[in-house]
Formats: C-alpha cells, sequence, structure tokens
C-alpha cells in the first residue's frame, strides 16, 4: 500500500512539473525524481516486469509487446519524458541530482533515438539475437508463483516471435538489416530449441524445483511445461528457423557499411553517441585509433625482443598462433588457467580498492549453442563466462588479460560493487550499463595487470598488448567500414596484421563490428579517458595520489557517461584525491554497521 501511495505522489509531482502548475514549493530535485521513477517504473512495466510485495522487479507472464503500435507509443512517452526534463533548471538541482539528470537524459535520449531509428527491426546481429537467453541458465525459480509466470512465457513466445518477424519483414522491406554475411550460420543457433520435452533447454528450469513446492504440484507443473515446450516452445522455433533460411538470411542485405542503410550517416553518428557517451566525429575516432595502433605496436616490439624472438613482428605472431605449448589440451584446463588467474589477482585487490564487496563470482564454459560465434569471453554479476569452442583458437596466453578484464577487477567485481557499495543511487541507475564506462574499466584493468604483476611471461604480456591493439584496431576498424567503406576483407586483414588473435576470432570479430556499428568504439575510447584521469591525478596529487581511492570513485559512481565520469574525476582531483567513501565508514563506526 505504501508503494502505492508514493507512486500516486510522484505521479502528482510529475504532473506538476509537466503542466508548469502546482505547490511552487517543489524542489528541483523532487521534480526530477517524480520524473525519473515514474519512466522508469513504466519502462519496466514495459519490458514485461512487475513490481512485488517486496518492491523487486520480476518477471509478468508475457514477454514484452514488441510491435510496431508499441514502439510509437513508447518514443512519444520518451520525447515527452525529454520534454518535462527539459524543463527543469539544472542550475537549481543539488550536486547529486545533475548526476541523476545527467544519466536520465543520456538513457532516455538514446532510448528514443532507437525508436526514430527503427532499430527494433533488426534484433539481431552476428552474436546476439533475439531468440537466445529466455531461459535461466542456473537453476529454476524460488516458488510456485514464477514458475507459472515461467510456463505463461513459454506459451507466449508463438506470438513474441510472430510480432519480432513482423518487425524483421519491415526491416527487408526497407534495407535496414544486419549485413547477410555476418549472419552466415547464426541460423544454427536455433537448433537445440527443435528439440522436444525433457531435452530442450527450456526445460532446464523444471530440474531444480524448490522443496516448498510438494510432489503433486511438481508434477503438474513438469506435466504443463512439457505440453508448452512442444505445443508453442519448438512450434515458434521451427517456424522462425524457416523464417530465417528462406526470407530473412537470403532477403538481408549485401553491403556493409552503417552510411548504405535508411539515412546511414545520422543512424551511425547517433550509434556513436549512444555506446561512447561522447559527441565524436568519425573521422577522429579513425585518427585516435591510428596513433594508438602505432604505440602499442612499439610495446609489442619490446615484448618480442624481451622473449629472445629474433624474427620479425609477424612471424612472432604466426610463432604465438601456430605453436602448440600455448594450447590448452581440454576445455578444464583453459577453465583452470583463468581459475588461477582470478585468485592470484584476489591477492592483489587490497591494492586496487579501498571498497571490496561481500559477493562472488564464478567461471562457467560458454553455452555450446552459441560457442561457434560468441567472442572469448562475457562477464557479469554471477559468472564470467570462458568460451572453450575450438581450443586452438583460444591461447593460453591471453587468457589472463581476458580473465581481469571479465572477472576481477573487471565485470564480476564492478558488478558487485555496484550493488553493495556504500551510497544509494535511483534505481534507474542501478540497473543501466554504459559500454563507454563499463568496457573502459574493464580494458583498464587488463593494463592494471601490468602494474601488478599478473602477467608472468613476454607471451602473456604479448597477449595484453594484443587484446589493447585489438581493441585500439576496433577504433580503425569500425569507423573505416561504416565511414570510410572498407570491405570486409580489408577489416579482416587489418585486425589480423596487428594482433596475434586466432584467425577464427579475427573472423566472429570483424563480423560482431560490421553487424554491430559503433558498440565496439567504446572500449578504447573509455579507457583512454581513465587513464588520462590516472595520469593527470598522479603528476597533480604526487605522493598523495592513492590508487585505490581513485578506483573507488570511479566504481562508487556505478554506471555514468563517460561525460559525467570526467567532470567526477576532475573534481576529486581538485579536491586532492580523498577516500570517497570516507564518510560512510565513519558512519559505519558509529553504528557498529558494516
Amino acid at each position: 500500500m505504501l508503494r502505492v501511495l508514493v507512486t500516486g505522489l510522484l505521479l502528482v509531482l510529475a504532473g506538476c512539473a509537466a503542466t508548469g502548475s502546482g505547490d511552487s514549493g517543489v524542489s528541483a530535485d523532487e521534480r526530477l525524481r517524480a520524473l525519473y521513477e515514474r519512466e522508469f517504473a513504466w519502462r519496466q512495466g514495459e519490458e514485461g516486469y512487475f513490481s512485488d510485495e517486496d518492491g523487486d522487479w520480476v518477471r509478468g507472464p508475457a514477454w514484452p509487446d514488441v510491435g510496431a503500435e508499441a514502439q510509437a507509443r513508447r518514443l512519444a512517452y520518451w520525447e515527452q519524458a525529454l520534454g518535462e526534463l527539459a524543463a527543469i533548471p539544472r542550475d537549481a538541482l543539488s550536486d547529486e541530482a545533475r548526476v541523476n539528470a545527467a544519466v536520465f537524459e543520456e538513457i532516455v535520449s538514446a532510448l528514443a533515438s532507437n525508436a526514430r531509428f527503427r532499430t527494433y527491426e533488426a534484433p539481431l546481429n552476428s552474436d546476439t539475437f533475439f531468440w537466445g537467453g529466455l531461459y535461466p541458465r542456473a537453476g529454476g525459480f524460488d516458488d510456485e508463483a514464477a514458475y507459472r509466470r515461467y510456463l505463461a512465457r513459454l506459451r507466449d513466445l508463438p506470438r513474441y516471435f510472430a510480432q519480432q518477424q513482423a518487425n524483421m519483414r519491415a526491416g527487408l522491406a526497407r534495407g535496414f538489416t544486419p549485413p547477410r554475411v555476418t549472419l552466415e550460420g547464426r541460423e544454427q543457433s536455433i537448433l537445440p530449441y527443435l528439440a522436444e520435452g525433457r531435452a530442450n533447454p527450456f526445460w532446464t528450469p523444471l530440474e531444480s524445483l524448490p522443496r516448498q513446492i510438494d510432489e503433486p504440484t511438481r508434477a503438474a507443473l513438469r506435466a504443463e511445461a512439457l505440453a508448452a515446450i512442444d505445443r508453442a516452445v519448438v512450434p515458434a522455433y521451427r517456424e522462425l528457423l524457416v523464417f530465417m533460411r528462406e526470407e530473412y538470411l537470403p532477403g538481408a542485405r549485401r553491403s556493409l557499411a552503417a552510411r548504405d542503410l535508411p539515412d546511414g550517416e545520422a543512424f551511425y553518428r547517433a550509434q556513436i553517441r549512444r555506446f561512447t557517451t561522447l559527441y565524436l566525429d568519425p573521422q577522429a575516432i579513425h585518427d585516435t585509433g591510428l596513433a594508438e595502433v602505432a604505440r602499442i605496436r612499439a610495446e609489442m616490439l619490446e615484448v618480442k625482443a624481451a622473449a629472445g624472438f629474433e624474427g620479425d613482428l609477424a612471424a612472432f605472431i604466426t610463432f604465438l598462433r601456430t605453436d602448440p605449448q600455448f594450447v590448452a589440451d581440454t576445455p578444464e584446463e583453459l577453465l583452470g588457467v583463468s581459475a588461477y588467474v582470478a585468485k592470484r589477482m584476489d591477492g592483489h585487490l587490497d591494492e586496487v580498492l579501498g571498497f571490496l564487496p561481500r559477493r562472488r563470482f564464478t567461471i562457467r564454459p560458454v553455452p555450446d549453442s552459441i560457442a561457434p560465434f560468441y567472442t572469448g569471453g562475457r562477464g557479469g554479476l554471477e559468472a564470467c563466462l570462458m568460451n572453450t569452442y575450438d581450443l586452438p583458437s583460444r591461447p593460453l596466453y591471453n587468457i589472463p588479460a581476458l580473465t581481469l578484464h571479465e572477472c576481477a577487477p573487471g565485470h564480476a567485481l564492478q558488478a558487485a560493487i555496484a550493488l553493495e557499495a556504500p551510497g544509494d543511487i535511483p534505481e534507474f541507475r542501478a540497473r543501466n550499463y554504459f559500454s563507454g564506462y563499463g568496457e573502459g574499466w574493464g580494458l583498464y584493468t587488463e593494463w592494471l595487470g601490468k602494474e601488478l604483476g599478473i602477467y608472468r611471461t613476454p607471451y602473456e604480456d604479448f597477449g595484453r598488448l594484443s587484446y589493447e591493439m585489438w581493441r585500439a584496431c576496433r577504433l580503425v576498424i569500425d569507423t573505416g567500414v561504416h565511414y570510410f567503406g572498407w570491405s570486409r576483407e580489408e577489416a579482416l586483414d587489418y585486425l589480423a596484421r596487428h594482433t596475434a588473435l586466432s584467425t577464427h576470432e579475427v573472423t566472429t570479430e570483424v563480423d560482431r563490428y560490421i553487424s554491430w556499428p559503433a558498440q565496439a568504439l567504446a572500449y578504447k575510447l573509455g579507457e583512454l579517458l581513465i587513464r588520462e584521469k590516472r595520469a593527470k591525478a598522479e603528476a597533480e596529487l604526487g605522493a598523495d595520489f592513492e590508487p585505490r581511492y581513485f578506483h573507488d570513485e570511479i566504481l562508487r559512481l556505478r554506471s555514468v557517461p563517460l561525460s559525467v565520469l570526467e567532470t567526477a574525476l576532475d573534481a576529486w582531483i581538485a579536491a586532492g584525491g580523498p577516500d570517497p567513501y570516507a564518510s560512510a565508514k565513519v558512519d559505519e563506526l558509529v553504528s557498529g554497521k558494516p
């Protein structure tokens, strides 16, 4: 009831803000809070979530409405929200509220931009598809009600898939699709979902029903699940496979560049803004990439010399790609190397961070259904995924840098800190992710590993440099393809010549850049900003510079646009580089509570 009353009050306040009427005593901070809480609650509902009795957002019994009318309705809502935000004077906001306003504006502007360009008409790229990740891969649900909602979602899949396919047909009609070459073979990821009954991946949650559910109810749930899988899930995926093979893949565009899409140059610039949260010209990004490639290549030559290799850099890269000493014999060996790197990093975390979270992560292999065209790894709150498909394409000298980035102090640890760090942030910020910020931190942690002694051989250090070169090459390749008209062969050759990535990785990565314009730009640009601010802090603070506090200042913000991060770090340096959590620690001592 309290939540209902609060929501009602916020709606009233929001209405006052939108019309300019109401109590003149309502502060700018309150108007802003009413606006972003209302929009976030509405957006959660649009995405198929509802708030339970504890105030937690849980997935409801249906997938979201993704039809064209719903998309138009959302665009109208976001445009109105941006208008309301513009009516709130920024100079009347508190410091923290200004951050909230900047983050909210960035999120909603990106959502509105995507709706205007109708990106929902292409809900897939070379490694991410709307039909994947629709069931929980680890464990089941907490109670019978959650299982009932899950079964309802299974029965709703045909409707959801039909809407997605209608959108994709509209994209086909106007030439708005990923390039065909980047989608070849991706329909294979649909095949596991054609299995009937218990062999279907959607059966997974039914394997671990909670103990409090009695046996008759368990039996009923399992029977309903089998019926839903055979009558709804399998037919939906079967129809999707036919659509992909007979209609979508043959009709997908042959061109590569984002500039070739409808209103392509504007679309590409909007995607640059979306993923980097910066206003940058493609030419400037391209030039930055070329400069970074030259700098990193010089470091690679130094590491090659340290390894005692007498040939040129191309020969050294060939040696690294082909020598069997760098290949794991089994998937377990690769996972074990990653786990050992993560454990060695644990011994340095107190040098890196002042605040350490309680939550821990695990390391798992990438699921077989997506591994052939998935990236080398990906990290999150619960787990780091390491790709063990085609072991010769996953050289062990790359695993230390990959583990730092995806596990700790990278994404898994970063996600735990976002949940547990002192200081409340609005829910819309806690559940958001900006690539420039998050991936910039991940790439920065790879560099940090050098400082901490994680790389034990010249080969592992070269793996780090190869990964950094990989991200620098992205700046060149992404703009090269989408703005300057490079061919796929030019992009493949450029990445292969400058990194020690395997041929398989080179191919999957280039196809990702081609099919997902501008997404790959965020990593290097975010890392460059963090390293630039660290150099500034070291120069201005001297002996007073404490890297733990610098890192804490970055991560306490959670996920913010790079412009907000830059402002925050400049203010932290100007304040003398203090412990961002000093007041929280005093409160802890007084209260006796952690």
